[in-house]
């Protein structure tokens, strides 16, 4: 991997309950432009989550790459996911099991600031670790390169959206923590887009072959239990971090509700100011992301 084409990279999780964060990871992973330095994972049993996702490295060659255990539960309010049920395939594959609790912020932290302006952080999950992180070292957001989320709701233009993201709601506090850090390149990948990039059980069935989307399609078919497709959320984030023409943007300013109780984590869009901090996905070419994304991940 040349120095020039790496992209540093650092990415938190919730792997082990939607199956679109185990693809997020195996593309990381079969990436040659992604320097992967490390991997932290959130939300209700972080420390079975990192087991996955040392169970994908493993299967793709990468000993390497440090994984962390982070935080179990949200800032303020009750866990949305306390379980990570796909960790029933662990059984079936060598991984790692003595990951110490709450090991992620400081892994972040400590990478963060030995690699100043270098390093994306790729943000997947429910974003407790990172408000921790901003929270408890204010300097870290302008550290970063670029800062890359798939979080949020900002359009309403899809039928059937809903009006909050599963990730904004697992804590919406530490949501607004995050929104309201500076960084230099504060891009978030939202549902109102990633929605555009499904593909049905069958045709993943058909194209999850060979030894590392061989294991994900086994935890796959945990998701195939209550659900007939899979959405791409997570990869879709990753992907533009390496093809950004797959979507494209808008510059504005993300305020997040954490007052209503029916409303907390609802993300509410604004390109009518002129301090403009964030940008969104607007939209996206979803046949250019799926010949990208299948064509890293073979």
């Amino acid at each position: 991997m040349t120095e020039e084409l790496s992209t540093p990279i650092l990415l938190d999780t919730d792997i082990g309950s939607d199956i679109d964060d185990a693809l997020c990871l195996a593309y990381l992973l079969c990436q040659p432009r992604c320097e992967l330095l490390g991997v932290t994972t959130v939300t209700g049993e972080p420390d079975k989550r990192a087991m996955l996702v040392d169970m994908l490295c493993r299967i793709a060659g990468r000993n390497d790459v440090p994984i962390h255990s982070g935080s179990y539960k949200p800032l303020f309010g009750q866990q949305l996911q306390p379980q990570a049920s796909q960790a029933v395939v662990l059984e079936r594959y060598p991984h790692r099991q003595d990951f110490e609790p709450c090991t992620a912020v400081e892994f972040l932290r400590q990478t963060i600031r030995r690699r100043p302006g270098e390093i994306t952080l790729l943000t997947v999950g429910p974003l407790t670790n990172i408000g921790l992180l901003f929270a408890t070292d204010p300097e870290i957001p302008g550290m970063l390169k670029r800062l890359v989320l798939m979080c949020g709701v900002f359009s309403t233009e899809l039928p059937d959206l809903p009006a909050r993201e599963w990730n904004a709601m697992g804590d919406p506090h530490a949501t607004a923590l995050v929104y309201g850090a500076r960084v230099s390149d504060h891009l978030s990948i939202g549902l109102d887009v990633t929605k555009r990039c499904v593909m049905d059980a069958a045709a993943c069935r058909e194209r999850f072959r060979g030894e590392l989307l061989g294991a994900v399609a086994e935890m796959a078919e945990v998701w195939f239990r209550c659900a007939d497709r899979i959405t791409f959320h997570d990869p879709l984030a990753a992907a533009v971090i390496f093809d950004p023409e797959i979507c494209s943007y808008q510059a504005g300013k993300v305020e997040v509700d954490t007052e209503t109780a029916d409303g907390a984590g609802t993300t509410v869009w604004n390109t009518d100011v002129e301090d403009k901090p964030n940008r969104i996905a607007v939209g996206v070419n979803p046949d250019r992301f799926f010949d990208h994304y299948f064509s890293v991940v073979r």
